[in-house]
């Protein structure tokens, strides 16, 4: 999608304030071929515990026209690819993949790429994404542990507190690159200390911090380590992933999550994101994006634009 376009719906939308003018960057979706490439969470059985459960409903092949049919009528004008736990033997090779698929999708701009930060190849790898134009930084998910056996010392092999993987993630700023974190909410006070610590690197939270726990006590503490990583300035958050299994997109337990992770770290450091297809093990593309649309709709509609469609192409520097 050209820039002139993007431009010309961002003026209709101000202009009609309908949610079907409402031009789209879904800045959080995968591609999947698995008959041509090896993807071990997918193709290997048995399949590894997830937080939604049984996932062999996605475990197919996800090209550019499923992501088109899927969209319905909502006015997706760009999209970012996020990594999708390729074989880790062969983590350019989904670059050159994803190139593969542009000159047939044109609202695919930007993917973030897989590293992994505290191998040996990182400092070559960092550098050869530098010069993939479509390539605007990179997601390693470091190693975490459960609620109840962290510890506020927690540096375990390739923690964001390990300094090997500190080594490489030093790298991303002189590559060009950004650094997405998917770590679950109680590991956030590590990741305070990352962006402190590296303050030329952008960080991009995943999946709202995984707020999976909907308990008093759980969002309590999410929303707690959410405002401390918030004070960081070089950090955003994408509102994404928070399906919850065995019911429809539930508009009134997400508004909570939505509304208090825009409130903690301000309109222009959020975006909208589908997670497709992975969300798809719980819900529908259409439902998801009408229920962050039904949540903010009573905003302005310049907070509409930068949430679902302004923030994510600062973010991920789009043309």
């Amino acid at each position: 999608m050209n820039e002139q376009h993007a431009i010309d719906w961002r003026a209709r939308f101000l202009a009609s304030g309908d949610d079907a003018d409402l031009p789209i960057v879904d800045a959080h979706q995968h591609y999947f071929d698995m008959q041509a490439h090896y993807y071990p969470w997918l193709n290997d059985r048995p399949l590894r515990p997830f937080r939604y459960g049984d996932y062999s409903s996605i475990c197919r092949n996800f090209l550019p026209q499923d992501y088109r049919r899927l969209s319905g009528q909502h006015r997706i004008v760009q999209t970012v690819l996020i990594e999708g736990e390729w074989d880790p033997a062969t983590p350019l090779d989904e670059v050159h993949f994803v190139e593969s698929l542009v000159k047939d999708e044109p609202t695919l701009a930007a993917m973030v790429a897989q590293a992994w930060l505290d191998r040996e190849d990182a400092p070559a790898l960092l550098r050869q994404y530098a010069q993939h134009p479509l390539v605007r930084g990179i997601r390693h998910k470091p190693t975490v542990t459960s609620l109840e056996a962290w510890h506020e010392n927690f540096a375990a092999p390739g923690s964001m507190r390990d300094a090997r993987w500190r080594d490489g993630y030093a790298l991303l700023a002189e590559n060009g690159l950004h650094f997405e974190l998917q770590a679950s909410w109680w590991h956030l006070p590590e990741a305070a200390e990352l962006a402190r610590d590296f303050p030329d690197v952008t960080i991009v939270v995943n999946h709202t911090a995984l707020p999976s726990d909907r308990s008093a006590q759980g969002l309590a503490g999410w929303r707690n380590n959410l405002g401390l990583l918030a004070r960081e300035p070089n950090v955003a958050l994408k509102i994404s992933g928070i399906c919850i299994p065995g019911e429809p997109w539930p508009v009134e337990a997400n508004r909570v999550v939505v509304n208090d992770a825009i409130s903690i770290f301000g309109v222009s450091r959020c975006a909208f994101a589908t997670n497709y297809p992975v969300d798809g093990v719980v819900n529908g593309m259409s439902e998801i994006l009408d229920g962050f649309k039904t949540i903010v709709r009573d905003r302005p509609l310049t907070d509409r634009l930068a949430l679902f469609h302004d923030n994510a192409r600062r973010l991920y520097r789009l043309n």
